[in-house]
C-alpha cells in the first residue's frame, strides 16, 4: 500500500529526534541558533565550517555550545534534522494546492528551482553539502542523508502514481526509476545554483525536466 507524500513528511517530522541537550535548561532560542547554524553549514560545509564561525553566527558562547550540543558534530546532526523539517514543511506548502499528479509534480521542481539561484542558491542545501561531506566516513550522517532522499523520491514516486491514475501522466512511465531520475535531477539543481546560475536558467531546467512524464 503507497503511503501518500503528506502522511510521509508528516511521519518524517514527527519521528525526528530532538536535539540532545545536557546540563541546565537552554537560555536561548534552540530553533534560531539551529536556523543560524543550518546557514554556516550549507555556506561553508561542515569541515570548513569552526566552531568559532558556529559561535558568531548562532550569537552563543563556545561554552553554551558545548554544554548543549556537545560538539560540532552534535550542532550539525540538530541543524540537519531542523533542516530536513523545515524544507519538508515548505515543499508539502509548494505541493499541496494542484489536484492533478502532473502538476504537483511541476511543482516540486519549481520549489527546488526557486532555491537555486541567487542569494538562497548560492548558500546551497544542507543534503547535498552534508552527504558529499560526511555520507560515506559517518553510519549516522549517512543514516539522516539516506532518509532524506528516500523521502523526496517517495514524494515523487506518489505524485507520480497520483498522475497516472489521473491521466495526467502516462500509464507506461516507470514510476519509481523516473522518481529517482528526478531526485538526481532535483540535487543537481541544488548543486549548480552554487555557481550562480539564474532564476531563468533554473525555471528552464524545471520545466525541460517535465519532459521525462511525456
Amino acid at each position: 500500500m503507497i503511503i501518500s507524500y503528506i502522511k510521509r513528511m508528516e511521519i518524517e517530522a514527527d519521528t525526528l529526534p530532538e536535539p540532545r541537550t545536557r546540563g541546565r535548561p537552554r537560555e536561548f532560542d534552540i530553533d534560531l541558533a539551529l536556523d543560524r547554524a543550518i546557514e554556516v553549514f550549507s555556506t561553508r560545509g561542515y569541515h570548513g565550517t569552526a566552531i568559532s564561525d558556529l559561535s558568531e553566527a548562532m550569537q552563543l558562547t563556545p561554552g553554551s555550545i558545548y554544554k548543549a550540543f556537545k560538539d560540532k558534530r552534535g550542532i550539525l546532526l540538530a541543524a540537519f534534522d531542523r533542516y530536513r523539517v523545515l524544507r519538508s514543511r515548505k515543499l508539502k506548502a509548494a505541493i499541496d494546492p494542484h489536484v492533478v499528479g502532473r502538476d504537483k509534480v511541476q511543482a516540486a521542481l519549481r520549489f527546488y528551482a526557486e532555491a537555486a539561484h541567487g542569494t538562497l542558491g548560492q548558500r546551497g542545501c544542507l543534503v547535498v553539502t552534508t552527504a558529499t561531506e560526511l555520507a560515506v566516513s559517518d553510519p549516522v550522517v549517512g543514516e539522516r542523508v539516506a532518509l532524506a532522499h528516500a523521502t523526496n523520491e517517495a514524494v515523487m514516486n506518489d505524485c507520480i502514481l497520483l498522475g497516472q491514475s489521473d491521466g495526467s501522466i502516462p500509464a507506461g512511465i516507470n514510476a519509481a526509476d523516473t522518481a529517482r531520475a528526478l531526485l538526481c535531477l532535483l540535487q543537481g539543481m541544488r548543486v549548480l545554483g552554487k555557481t550562480g546560475r539564474s532564476h531563468a536558467q533554473m525555471i528552464a531546467v524545471a520545466d525541460a525536466a517535465m519532459k521525462l512524464l511525456d
